[in-house]
């Protein structure tokens, strides 16, 4: 940062510029340190003395001392001056020192996906930043509820939002326990889980429960089904699964464990194809703090990684 002393234009500068030629008593060495010509520092200080009204130096040939006036000027001036200059330096190392709070809204499957990842790195690289995380599976206004970004699938991100996507490309899983396939015939097509006991998913903000989504060569299928269990968690949805108490509609990751431990059966893979992940949005028109420009950087860094590829930025969900 360029010390006050080095400006050469209005009220102040004029008397950081007096106190310069005070302290060196030479209008040469204080040219030389201000960096500016000898007639502008002359006319510099002649400006002050005249909007004061009094003379601040005494000039000789061989020397340039301050006038009484001068020297009670220069007792204030020099410690004033010194705090600013102190106070300019701790604001440039504070410029680019990540501090203060960030607040996401995320799911918790997008907590799990996306943060949580990247939560320890974030801690050790900016120990000065807080970072407060509100799991909601609402669709929030973070305008108005003060959140600087949120994260959800793509499909219900508002338009206006800037997105990107930060996480791999997710599946759903048709999921049940073997002994509830060896009791029940397991399903060729969506249409037959209409005889089985599905294990359903309300959506709390829509006051809804999930139709389960199928595509298969172009065709999409959403089928609501009845059943004697619900839940709003999907932790809750696997642990029936794998009690044997039905079939279960969740996201291939989730149930991936219960999978490789034999806990729980995979039925409709080829219906399940892949979809866009996660994004992260913030609004288009809010000012991107250096908490949260951090914030990104390792998202996008750990996409980048995972992916192979640089990651882009669009302000679309494509």
């Amino acid at each position: 940062m360029q010390s006050y002393r080095t400006m050469t234009h209005g009220g102040l500068d004029d008397l950081s510029v007096f106190a310069t030629v005070a302290r060196t008593r030479s209008f040469t060495r204080a040219a030389a340190e201000l960096r500016i010509s000898n007639s502008m520092l002359s006319y510099t200080i002649k400006r002050l003395e005249k909007r004061l009204g009094m003379t601040l130096l005494q000039r000789t040939s061989r020397s340039v001392a301050p006038t009484e006036a001068g020297q009670t000027l220069l007792l204030t001036l020099e410690p004033a001056l010194r705090a600013i200059d102190e106070t300019l330096d701790m604001l440039d190392r504070q410029r680019d020192r990540v501090s203060g709070t960030l607040r996401i809204t995320a799911t918790r499957q997008g907590y799990e996906a996306v943060i949580r990842p990247i939560l320890g790195d974030f801690c050790a690289a900016h120990p000065e930043a807080a970072l407060e995380v509100v799991i909601d599976y609402g669709l929030r206004d973070i305008v108005a509820d003060g959140f600087d970004a949120g994260v959800r699938l793509g499909e219900k991100i508002e338009k206006d939002m800037v997105a990107f996507r930060v996480g791999p490309q997710l599946r759903m899983a048709v999921v049940a326990s073997p002994d509830y396939f060896a009791a029940h015939a397991m399903p060729a097509v969506p249409q037959d889980l209409q005889t089985h006991r599905c294990l359903n998913y309300r959506m709390m903000t829509a006051n809804s429960i999930y139709a389960w989504e199928f595509e298969k060569d172009g065709r999409q299928l959403e089928i609501r089904l009845s059943g004697l269990l619900t839940f709003n968690e999907p932790d809750l949805m696997l642990q029936a699964a794998s009690a044997g108490l039905g079939v279960a509609y969740v996201l291939e990751h989730e149930a991936e464990s219960h999978i490789r431990a034999g806990r729980l059966v995979r039925a409709l893979e080829d219906w399940t194809p892949p979809f866009p992940g996660f994004f992260l949005y913030y609004p288009s028109q809010r000012r991107v703090s250096a908490v949260f420009a951090a914030f990104l950087a390792l998202l996008r860094a750990r996409r980048d990684h995972m992916r192979g590829r640089p990651v882009e930025r669009a302000n679309s969900l494509a």
